[in-house]
């Protein structure tokens, strides 16, 4: 009996020893909480500070590291018996998942809880309410915590973009004052471009979670499919005039998401509602923030089975105190109370409803197993561009979903590109979806030819199919397809007479191919492109080859053979050689059909004037795709280029009115290649030299104004006959220029502004709309009427230089792969 009270009491003592060395974030940080912004190496010191303090409590991850070399980190929260055993909670949550176990105890199994804090940088109190947070789940001191952490696993994310964090911290801090200025016209509530919210590369980090083309979410996601939680909710800030959102969601809800959750965000919401309602705190549910676009911090998991959920606290850009339209004044104290609170309110209702949460995520995912979600069992992509198939089966690769290659069978479905049930054959290396599996939902909503949607008022685009954004071949079949084999059988990258032809050649229209032309002129070797296809050697070549002569590089360069095969070899492409340019069919290699490719010293513009989302999808592309290391310079330099330094100029979107002058169409005309994007060409309409007209919508004489049927309790919802949150347009392509090579004779775009320009009459109109080019997506009556035809991809002659008009962006947040091989072209391609 002695023995078992100083077991006991020693137990006690051990509790109230480590706890007591939990210290509260104020105490931490010598500073009280919401007094000051902290800087994201003193929260990573915190959470480890804490999770060191307290093992028996917490398991703290640190997951990877940000572009700048931040750590990433998350915090695993429960009662000490979850703890003990929390590899064995994992094991069975992704049994759970799997769809195909009944051994889970559900009992004795936690629910998973998945805080995320932070997504955009400048939403900056989540990061302090993270802290708050984890301290009052693991000090021990609240006895409510206590009892709901026996039924649940709390992951805290503290941030999940601490580049652009610390981007905003460190702005705001080093010129705010003794005392904040509430004033919001006062330069601390006034971000400097690029603001905060987007990460490094200026990516929008809530955009990216099924893509996963950042570093960020790439290793975020890689944890998060090792956890698959019940609950996940996005901590964020709106504008500091607008009071709390928190769930339910708003229209259009996507028709895969279950009555359950559904159901499950209206019992989160009231549970948070009360707690507001008592402290007399304004919210409101239902409106602006939908649930459709499939790469949210809510929808996402909303797809992979959990409770996806979105908050968002007034105050992007608040600092420490600011004055609201209301007159009322919003400290970073009031908006970390209200964060807290919803985020303490909803591991409550976890806790409360955990074995209902995961009855019904088991529910979830046996179901995939049985029935697919939607009206089709299999989707079936034609290898037509071994490259961007397989980027796709890497994407389907991180998020999960189950594919097969191959087979001999015969079918029918909808053929994405004639928006018609045609006939198909499966070939050896066909990529094969099949709906029938534990990530049915997320593979369906990423592959569905249309997205159905119930209102025009969403917050995104309303159209993503993958074959559209791969610009592959595709179609969704009723029938049940199955692959067989899981690689792609691939030709060996074999290598033919190199020694001393008279020309190596490589195929073009891959971004291997792309690397390949870089690596190549990185080392001085000329490298040539075919016009026109040709025949040599009993062998056809399409417009676009790649050409090297030796005898013309041995001259600069005497181990050119060397250089070439190690290129090639690098890239895993094959190296054709020749020992004849006479050719059968074509043009021989001495005619000018063959132009040496301009090596691109490349600029864009940044600064205010510059959408900063636009201008990091450009700056990521070219380094991260094409390793090429562009200059950054500011728009009223454009005006001052060095044609040495510098023959290729983007302007991303953006306003450049004011700065478009003599001295840039100087440089165009003595070479220079000018790239508008979106809105950049309107900075040029009406200035001289520059021949793009905006096309008008031609109204009949006898044609009245349609009266407005819009009600005023609508007038915040979009009208839809204008709207166009993003639809997936065909543009019909001239095949035989040089922007066309390795596409072909369509290229699908997503649109998501109504500008539409007039066709060229002198000048080469690459890429030209009709009335049946609208494939998917939400597209109002006018806005049809608008876009049934007109000029999206245009360019024209300037002295000897070049003007590239591009109506909607190819690289749409680096996830539209088509549009890569367009931009390659438009980036390296001559004529």
């Amino acid at each position: 009996m002695k023995k078992s009270l100083t077991i006991c009491l020693i137990a006690i003592h051990s509790f109230f020893f480590v706890n007591a060395q939990i210290k509260s974030p104020d105490t931490f940080l010598g500073y009280e909480l919401g007094s000051h912004f902290t800087p994201h190496y003193k929260v990573a010191d915190y959470f480890r500070q804490t999770a060191a303090a307290s093992p028996q409590n917490i398991k703290l991850i640190e997951y990877g590291k940000t572009n700048e070399g931040r750590p990433l980190l998350v915090a695993v929260i429960s009662s000490s018996e979850n703890i003990s055993k929390l590899e064995e909670i994992q094991r069975n949550n992704i049994k759970l998942s799997s769809g195909t176990t009944n051994n889970v105890d559900l009992t004795s199994q936690p629910t998973i809880v998945w805080l995320s804090y932070n997504v955009h940088g400048n939403e900056a109190n989540s990061t302090e309410t993270a802290m708050k947070m984890l301290y009052t789940l693991s000090s021990g001191q609240n006895s409510q915590a206590n009892q709901w952490l026996k039924n649940t696993v709390v992951v805290i994310d503290p941030c999940l973009n601490p580049d652009g964090r610390d981007r905003y911290v460190n702005y705001f801090n080093s010129v705010v004052g003794k005392l904040p200025n509430s004033d919001a016209s006062a330069r601390e509530h006034i971000e400097p471009w690029p603001g905060g919210r987007p990460n490094h590369y200026y990516f929008d980090l809530n955009r990216d979670w099924a893509w996963q083309t950042q570093i960020e979410s790439q290793q975020r996601l890689a944890l998060y499919n090792q956890w698959m939680p019940q609950v996940h909710v996005d901590f964020h800030e709106q504008s500091y005039n607008e009071p709390y959102y928190f769930a339910p969601a708003a229209e259009p809800v996507h028709q895969d998401i279950t009555p359950w959750q559904k159901s499950f965000q209206v019992v989160v919401g009231k549970n948070n509602a009360k707690y507001f309602d008592a402290e007399g705190w304004g919210y409101f549910t239902k409106e602006r923030f939908d649930l459709l676009y499939p790469s949210y911090g809510d929808t996402y998991p909303l797809y992979n089975g959990s409770i996806g959920m979105t908050y968002e606290q007034g105050g992007i850009r608040a600092g420490l105190s600011v004055v609201t339209n209301d007159g009322d004044t919003l400290t970073l104290k009031d908006r970390i109370a209200h964060h807290f609170t919803t985020g303490m309110s909803t591991v409550e209702v976890a806790s409360q409803n955990h074995n209902k949460l995961l009855e019904e995520y088991k529910k979830y995912f046996q179901q995939a197993l049985i029935t697919s979600p939607g009206i089709y069992k299999s989707y079936i992509i034609k290898a037509d561009n071994l490259s961007r198939l397989k980027k796709l089966a890497e994407l389907l690769t991180k998020n999960k979903i189950d594919f097969a290659f191959g087979g001999d069978k015969t079918g029918r479905g909808f053929d994405y590109d004639t928006q018609k049930e045609e006939s198909f054959t499966v070939g050896r290396n066909d990529l094969i979806v099949n709906v029938q599996q534990s990530r049915s939902v997320l593979a369906n909503v990423l592959l569905e030819p249309q997205t159905f949607v119930t209102d025009s008022n969403t917050y995104d685009i309303t159209a993503w199919a993958l074959p559209y954004i791969y610009s592959l071949k595709g179609y969704a079949s009723k029938e049940n397809f199955k692959g067989k084999y899981s690689n792609i059988e691939e030709s060996k990258a074999t290598s033919t007479n190199v020694d001393k032809p008279l020309a190596w050649l490589f195929s073009w229209g891959t971004a291997e191919d792309a690397q390949v032309l870089v690596g190549l002129q990185k080392e001085k070797i000329k490298v040539r492109q075919a016009d026109i296809a040709f025949t040599v050697a009993g062998k056809a070549y399409p417009a676009g080859t790649l050409i090297v002569l030796r005898v013309e590089n041995e001259k600069m360069i005497k181990d050119v053979k060397d250089k070439v095969v190690a290129i090639a070899t690098k890239a895993n492409k094959p190296i054709q050689a020749v020992s004849s340019g006479f050719v059968e069919k074509g043009k021989d290699f001495g005619s000018n059909v063959y132009p040496i490719l301009k090596q691109p010293k490349i600029a864009i513009v940044s600064g205010s004037e510059v959408s900063s989302l636009a201008f990091g999808e450009v700056w990521f592309y070219i380094e991260h795709d094409l390793n090429l290391s562009p200059s950054i310079i500011n728009a009223k330099d454009i005006n001052s280029l060095d044609i040495n330094k510098v023959n290729t100029l983007i302007l991303p979107d953006g306003s450049y009115k004011d700065f478009v002058g003599d001295g840039l169409t100087a440089w165009i005309n003595k070479g220079g290649k000018l790239i508008l994007m979106e809105d950049a060409i309107e900075s040029v309409l009406e200035k001289k030299g520059f021949d793009i007209k905006k096309k008008e919508l031609v109204i009949k004489k006898d044609e009245k104004p349609e009266v407005s049927k819009l009600l005023f309790k609508n007038k915040d919802k979009d009208d839809y006959e204008f709207a166009i949150p993003g639809a997936i347009y065909k543009i019909n392509l001239d095949a035989t220029h040089p922007f066309s090579y390795g596409i072909g004779k369509s290229y699908y775009t997503l649109k998501t502004d109504r500008k539409i320009y007039e066709p060229f009459i002198k000048g080469w109109n690459i890429g030209l709309v009709d009335s049946k080019s609208l494939m998917a997506g939400v597209v109002g009556k006018k806005v049809r009427e608008e876009l049934k035809t007109g000029l999206l991809i245009g360019v024209q002659d300037f002295g000897r230089g070049q003007v590239v008009y591009l109506a909607n962006d190819p690289l749409f947040r680096n996830f539209w792969e088509g549009g890569k091989t367009l931009y390659g072209n438009i980036i390296f391609c001559s004529y």
